[in-house]
């Protein structure tokens, strides 16, 4: 069977590496470090199930990008990665289409469980 991919974005490589090595037992894992890698991605592979997406990062913040994701793929899950626990901003996310969030530190259960409930609804 053909693994899900899913496309991680964060401009931390440690929070990449740690997502990846989380995921890549079950899921084909991209990587990229900021927004505009992550559309151009996104845009390139029609076949990106999922993204993990940090909300802050340098150039585009993440709710941004999500906004724009969107645009190019109603469909897709995506499960924003914070450092920041604030209901607003979960909030803000939910509204514009993200199915989930995970707080940092990442947890591999949390990131497992997320990521499997966003792609089996």
């Amino acid at each position: 069977m053909e693994k899900s991919k899913i496309l991680i974005c964060d401009d931390e490589l440690g929070v990449r590496e740690s997502l990846k090595l989380i995921l890549e037992r079950d899921y084909e894992t991209i990587l990229v470090s900021d927004g505009d890698e992550a559309l151009e991605a996104l845009k390139a592979d029609k076949t990106i199930k999922a993204v993990l997406l940090d909300i802050k990062m340098p150039k585009t913040d993440g709710l941004e990008i999500l906004k724009q994701l969107k645009q190019i793929n109603r469909a897709l899950a995506v499960i924003m990665v914070t450092g920041y626990q604030t209901t607003e901003m979960a909030a803000e996310a939910i509204k514009y289409g993200a199915v989930d969030y995970i707080i940092k530190p990442i947890n591999s259960g949390a990131v497992l469980s997320a990521v499997h409930k966003a792609l089996h609804k």
